[in-house]
């Protein structure tokens, strides 16, 4: 997969066909990409970068995407009521390699 992912593939993770929110979503990408470069700074990303990395980085822009409507961390569901969306998702962390999912570290 190509770094950094693209707002196209990002639109394709999310199911979205129009082009409403491009400006959004472009946003919530290079925030996301800009993240992961930070975090990840042990990747060479002029090389071609694990899938792992490009999936967690377009799925953590969907998830900033989502949250932008739930600052209180609860999302209105209709007449289900409203759910919560946790502000850590293990997942992926887990795509990322960060949090708990971090290697051992040595200084």
């Amino acid at each position: 997969m190509e770094w950094p992912p693209s707002l196209e593939d990002l639109k394709l993770d999310l199911k979205i066909e129009d082009d409403r929110d491009d400006e959004r979503l472009q946003q919530m990408l290079d925030a996301a990409v800009a993240y992961v470069e930070r975090v990840r700074s042990d990747v060479d990303y002029s090389a071609p970068v694990p899938a792992d990395l490009v999936v967690g980085a377009l799925r953590l822009a969907g998830r900033w995407n989502s949250r932008r409507r739930s600052p209180d961390a609860l999302v209105d569901a209709g007449d289900l009521g409203s759910s919560r969306i946790p502000g850590v998702d293990p997942d992926i962390e887990r795509l990322l390699g960060i949090g708990r999912f971090r290697g051992a570290m040595f200084a």
